[in-house]
């Protein structure tokens, strides 16, 4: 409507403006009216003055709304002095318009704030970035995982482990990826899913990036706990017939001795007889043997839920230190307790927690049989993750690279006499406390075990 009234208002102007050219020129050929002709020619001018200023006032508005619209700007607003005039009712279309833009722009940030909200809060690490690694995106929980506080590149990962950043790069679309990142106080098992897609020009690379460690080692444990139920029952139910029968025929055998020498039997019989005895005695004594042995494995099944409460990390240290204070002092073995802040504490099962660090420093104390200047460090922290750390550092002979992934799976073990159990039990209790542990060795200079709560 307003197009309309002003396409009227300016085909009014031209024709009055026509008409005033035609009585000029008429007056000019036809009469001597030289006032007139004057006050004539005086009134066109005005007229053309008039329309050049009324055409070039809509085009500044025009054009003010088109700026608005080129660079997005929709604060402005057109004043409208007179709402039934063509240009006022103009002004008013152009504002009602610039409002439309602005709730489109509103719902357009909100959604944006909203996706943003709804990434930031996911748990997953998510990384949005363009072939040459330059970071478009990330969420907290990227931040949080490869403790930075900000990521403009992938380039920037490779402080955390090189190996990503090639990943990262060279990554396929739809690809699952594993990779295994060791540091020397944690270990991030790293599940890596890519997907790819195209932005106007931009070729984007989503990558989730999840750790799993707690996950894998929950399911390892649950299936060495499986095959320990069955190992353990079957032996225990093969085993315990013949530890009775043989206990039942050992006594058997005995009072069958003790008849015949009433009876006056020869030295070769009672010798025989005796033989008997010895053997069964022999056979007895090892199924005993075997249900004790398999009763110790029955441990790894059989941990109690633990019972929480908070304490002092550095008193704790002091106790496992005094437990073990003859045999440190008979070994010349320099201990050390450090914890920072002094005041940490922390929330496990206390019992549980000591039973974990005195297997752990009867290790060390055992693998530094030999060293010069031995030394054993317990250091309690809360690590770059913000998680309260404890460890247990020697320098003794430490272990071997193709023996460290090995170390934590029961019956394996490295020692002449040794079970196999200690440091399956360690990660099962560690793992009931919904925590880790893990061991770096760098051999003859230093071994440091971490617990992870």
């Amino acid at each position: 409507m307003g197009y309309k009234d002003f396409r009227i208002n300016l085909i009014l102007r031209v024709l009055l403006l026509a008409a005033s050219l035609f009585v000029f020129f008429f007056l000019l050929f036809k009469t001597g009216f030289v006032i007139t002709l004057s006050l004539v020619g005086a009134f066109i001018i005005i007229q053309i003055w008039w329309l050049i200023s009324y055409v070039d006032r809509t085009n500044r508005v025009l054009n003010s709304f088109l700026e608005s619209i080129q660079y997005s700007d929709f604060t402005r607003t057109f004043q409208v002095d007179d709402t039934s005039s063509s240009f006022g009712r103009l002004k008013q279309s152009f504002n009602e318009v610039i409002k439309n833009f602005q709730a489109v722009k509103a719902e357009k940030e909100e959604n944006y704030f909203y996706l943003q909200t709804v990434i930031q809060h996911i748990g997953i690490a998510l990384i949005a970035y363009r072939k040459d690694g330059t970071v478009e995106l990330t969420n907290n929980a990227t931040k949080k995982l490869f403790q930075l506080s900000s990521l403009g590149n992938i380039s920037e990962l490779k402080k955390v482990s090189p190996e990503l950043v090639e990943k990262l790069l060279t990554v396929k679309h739809g690809e699952n990826t594993l990779l295994r990142i060791q540091e020397k106080d944690d270990i991030l098992q790293l599940a890596i899913y890519a997907t790819e897609f195209t932005i106007h020009d931009r070729t984007i690379i989503l990558t989730s990036i999840k750790n799993i460690q707690a996950e894998l080692e929950e399911k390892e444990m649950e299936s060495w706990q499986k095959l320990i139920r069955v190992l353990t029952h079957e032996i225990m139910n093969s085993i315990t017939p013949i530890s009775s029968l043989s206990s039942t025929v050992t006594m058997i055998i005995d009072d069958l001795k003790e008849s015949l020498k009433e009876k006056g039997a020869d030295e070769e019989t009672l010798d025989s007889v005796e033989d008997v005895e010895n053997a069964f005695q022999t056979i007895h004594k090892r199924t005993d043997g075997l249900l004790h042995f398999v009763n110790t494995y029955r441990n790894l099944t059989s941990i109690p839920q633990p019972q929480l409460t908070i304490f002092p990390v550095k008193s704790l240290f002091e106790d496992i230190k005094n437990l073990h204070g003859e045999e440190i002092r008979n070994k010349n073995i320099k201990c050390n307790i450090d914890v920072h802040p002094e005041t940490l504490e922390l929330t496990a099962d206390e019992k549980l927690v000591e039973q974990v660090l005195i297997n752990l420093l009867t290790n060390s104390i055992q693998s530094l049989t030999g060293t010069e200047n031995a030394e054993i460090t317990l250091r309690g922290f809360l690590n770059k993750r913000g998680r309260i750390t404890l460890q247990v550092i020697d320098n003794g002979k430490g272990i071997l690279p193709d023996v460290l992934d090995k170390i934590f799976i029961p019956f394996f073990t490295t020692k002449a006499e040794g079970s196999g159990i200690g440091l399956s039990l360690t990660k099962q209790i560690m793992r009931k406390h919904g925590g880790n542990v893990s061991a770096y060795s760098d051999p003859d200079r230093e071994t440091i075990f971490t617990l992870t709560f």
